[in-house]
């Protein structure tokens, strides 16, 4: 069964036109023109139970506008969306039950209450039973290391704090869906990794289904193994990561550092078997360029044995790199011509 099946998925949004100066105020009052804007155009995509999808775009490209059908928030203009089997803004009541969310910005705690009082609240509007409660809360407070919070009113905790509280929020009724949106905006690397860890666990452990949007690309290169994009509410990429990044990265630079003086001559001559390129920086400093089919082992067995090395860098293109090139062409597709593949 999928966890999430969308078909020619659209949203129209109506938004007043302003007409400058008084006498278009005036006018406003009395009769409102309206611009009919589309901010989701016509996007299919199915997500299979278990997986952590990466739903990226840049502002404006329809991400959040869909995860808010897909939790019922929104109804479609029009096109088909099954959640769990249920369509989520008609089968409300039993939708909800099977997935949690977390919208980063925005919280579903009480802000002056303790964070435990909004617990037990969370646990009677979804009809958990206080030894199931009792039970995941033990669990999740022990992995995300909440005991010394749950007394604090939510207002007093740090962003960090109130980010991991959220989650355990939205996992209190054991969802089989946790959509995320920006769920490490704000936060340091420290309780990026805990969060990204903690994720990656719910998801092996009990095949918690994952979707993530955010704009921080460390996110979907540390949980996602695909990845969803947006560009102007249309999807003009959804595959795998590994396989966004052969198509687009410009492949990868090693830098070496030599004992002493290194020829160029020389080290072209050790690489002559291999399609890459050298550059020296200096006497005893030089760039080898691999394109993506060239083996790095390879590459760097034929420099080892024929130099004396003291230092080696591997740089690679990296997936922020390749994300901008994307929504610069308007198109992932392009990317066969462009890396001459």
């Amino acid at each position: 069964m999928l966890a999430i099946d969308v078909k020619d998925l659209r949203k129209q949004f109506k938004v007043q036109k302003n007409r400058e100066g008084l006498s278009g105020a005036l006018k406003d009052l009395f009769k409102r023109e309206y611009n009919e804007v589309t901010a989701v155009k016509d996007i299919s995509f199915q997500i299979p139970q278990g997986e952590i999808c990466g739903y990226i775009g840049e502002n404006g490209a329809g991400k959040s506008t869909t995860i808010k059908m897909l939790t019922g928030i929104l109804v479609p203009t029009a096109g088909h969306i099954k959640v769990n089997g249920y369509v989520p803004y008609k089968d409300r009541e039993q939708f909800v039950g099977g997935i949690g969310v977390v919208f980063g910005q925005r919280s579903q705690l009480w802000w002056d209450i303790g964070v435990i009082e909004s617990f037990q609240l969370l646990r009677k509007v979804y009809r958990v039973s206080e030894a199931d409660f009792r039970k995941r809360l033990d669990n999740l407070v022990e992995r995300l290391q909440l005991g010394d919070l749950l007394n604090r009113p939510v207002r007093k905790l740090s962003l960090g704090q109130r980010m991991r509280c959220e989650l355990v929020a939205s996992l209190l009724h054991n969802p089989s869906i946790l959509f995320l949106d920006e769920p490490t905006i704000g936060l340091d690397i420290v309780v990026k990794t805990e969060i990204r860890d903690f994720l990656l666990e719910m998801n092996r452990e009990h095949g918690t289904t994952i979707l993530l949007t955010t704009h921080d690309l460390q996110d979907i290169e540390a949980l996602c193994s695909r990845v969803i994009m947006l560009d102007d509410g249309r999807i003009i990429y959804d595959g795998g990561l590994d396989d966004l990044k052969s198509r687009w990265s410009k492949g990868r630079e090693i830098q070496f550092q030599f004992a002493g003086h290194t020829p160029l001559a020389k080290l072209q001559q050790l690489t002559e078997e291999l399609a890459v390129t050298w550059s020296l920086e200096n006497d005893v400093t030089a760039k080898m360029w691999l394109p993506h089919e060239v083996n790095v082992s390879d590459a760097l067995s034929k420099v080892v044995a024929g130099t004396e090395i003291r230092d080696i860098k591997i740089f690679e293109t990296n997936t922020d790199d390749i994300v901008r090139s994307i929504y610069s062409s308007g198109s992932a597709e392009v990317s066969k011509e462009t890396s001459g593949q």
